[in-house]
């Protein structure tokens, strides 16, 4: 718990340093009001909530899957990775950790899309269910920093981990129905979208902003985490293996 805390406390110092890391919540304005103009120019005021909640989630994402890369290539740059992965604490753990505490830094970005909402449209989006809102949030949190450590186990065996990074985002977001609600994708991919925390996390989140009572909030809540402890579990075998090659063939510290 002790190597847990001090990675945590370690990524929040190099966060401090390094604004560049969380550069993407500089975007999360520039998301929201283009999806809220799109849904008020097609008349549809009805879905601004959803419009809102967007980049949100985005950005949630798009930075645990940054920092999840960052971790080893700042590792392998500064000499450190082979230290931190001979430690008695599983690499697995590290990593999840400091990826966790970028996605707690990330949450600032719904507070941003309401800021935004505000200042620019004048729309102030109701939150009807609150504590399932918090609720809700907080075990995407746990979720993504969970599910992030798979990513982090290809960036190990790769010298380029930005190319991965570019190219897992949007698929996310569009399986996730971070935009679009899974209901409207179609037939074949809705299956897929089951397995994907993102899903639940939008519709219960959108759930939360409608005055209608919410159905199954535990079961739903519960799901998340357990996608995101599944997600885990594979990072961590992955991760586990990884290494292994990358002691193997020597191509662990290589850049």
């Amino acid at each position: 718990m002790r190597a847990l805390i001090a990675a945590f406390r370690l990524q929040l110092r190099v966060l401090r340093t390094d604004a560049s890391q969380i550069q993407t919540l500089a975007m999360v304005p520039l998301f929201t009001v283009i999806f809220v103009q799109i849904v008020r120019h097609a008349g549809r005021e009805d879905l601004t909530g959803y419009a809102v909640l967007a980049p949100a989630l985005i950005a949630v994402w798009a930075l645990a899957l940054q920092s999840s890369g960052e971790v080893i290539e700042e590792d392998r740059l500064q000499g450190t990775l082979e230290l931190v992965v001979g430690s008695p604490t599983p690499f697995a753990y590290v990593v999840l950790a400091r990826v966790l505490a970028v996605t707690l830094v990330s949450l600032v970005a719904f507070a941003e899309v309401w800021l935004v909402s505000w200042a620019v449209f004048g729309v102030v989006v109701d939150i009807h269910h609150p504590r399932e809102f918090v609720l809700t949030i907080l075990a995407t949190a746990l979720a993504t920093a969970g599910t992030a450590t798979i990513m982090a186990s290809l960036f190990i065996v790769t010298r380029s981990p930005r190319t991965f990074q570019n190219s897992l985002s949007w698929p996310f977001y569009v399986v996730g129905g971070v935009l679009v609600p899974v209901a409207f994708l179609p037939d074949w991919l809705q299956p897929l979208s089951t397995i994907v925390f993102l899903s639940w996390s939008a519709d219960l989140l959108r759930a939360s902003l409608a005055p209608e009572s919410i159905d199954d909030v535990g079961v739903r809540l519960a799901m998340i985490l357990l996608l995101g402890t599944c997600g885990f579990a594979i990072g961590f075998a992955l991760l586990a293996r990884m290494l292994r090659q990358a002691r193997r063939t020597a191509t662990l510290g290589l850049a």
